[in-house]
Parts: C-alpha cells; structure tokens; sequence
C-alpha cells in the first residue's frame, strides 16, 4: 500500500520530480504518482486531498512551479503532512515557487525544499524520516542512507 502521495500540476515536470520517486524507491517506500492540476482541475485536487488519508497515505509531496499553488492546495484539504517542492519552471528558475511555498498563511503548513533535484530529493529523505517513526524498515533504510553519505 503507498504511503506517499507524490503530486505534480504537469506531466512537463515529471523529470523535475523524478529524483523523489527514485529515492522513494531505494528505500523501499511504497508511493503513488499523480498529475493534478491545482488551477485547472480544482476538484481533482480537492478529492485528492480529501482521500488521500482514507487511502493510507501517511505524507503528501507536492512539487510545483511558477505560483506553486499546489502544496498550499493540497495542505487545505488533507490533515496529513504535506512537503513542497519547489520546481524551476519559470524564468525566475523556481525562486517564484519557492517564495510560493514558503509562504503559506498561518494555518496551512506545508514543509518547503530547495528548489528543483537536490529539493525533489530531500522531500522523499523527509517524507521516509516521517514515515520512519512509525515504519522501522523505512528508519533502517534511511539510517543506510545516511551512512552510505559519510562514506563519501
């Protein structure tokens, strides 16, 4: 069963978000993948996040560009932690989004990544630390991880 949700507003952005479905994947943690548009396909998102607890997903990821509505959206309707990542779509090279996300008003948290790869990446090591107080496999894969790092 997948405990993470990754989300994106584009399909143009898969490549963009690839480094956290690949890191979900070596340390074992199970994840579903989702293209919804938070401005064009407004209910999509909302029955997303909505679902996505009864579903069994434990943490949302939520890369976007440009105005990076999409974590904020999905944080207004989900209780589960939700980690933005902003992508660098627009001329601004993703400062835009991370502003976006970083910003979000009091009483919508939603945890904010460096921009693009290396933020892709660290939001999948967040979602797996999360997930790790609850899952012993996934804190003993991200403990490795961790090692293999100091190894250099």
């Amino acid at each position: 069963m997948a405990l993470v949700g990754v989300v994106i507003g584009s399909k143009r952005d898969t490549e963009l978000i690839q480094p956290a479905l690949d890191t979900l994947k070596e340390l074992g943690v199970e994840y579903e993948f989702s293209v919804i548009w938070a401005h064009r396909n407004p209910d999509r998102a909302r029955e997303y996040g909505l679902e996505a607890e009864r579903k069994g997903l434990k943490v949302v990821i939520a890369g976007a560009g440009y105005a990076a509505h999409l974590p904020g959206v999905m944080a207004s309707w989900t209780t589960l932690p939700v980690i933005g990542v902003p992508l660098p779509t627009s001329d601004l090279k993703g400062v835009d989004a991370l502003l976006s996300i970083a910003q979000m008003p009091g009483g919508v948290p939603v945890a904010c990544t460096g921009i693009g790869a290396s933020g892709a990446k660290n939001a999948a090591l967040l979602a797996a630390q999360i997930l790790g107080l609850e899952h012993r496999e996934i804190k003993e894969a991200f403990r490795r991880h961790k090692q293999e790092l100091a190894k250099g």
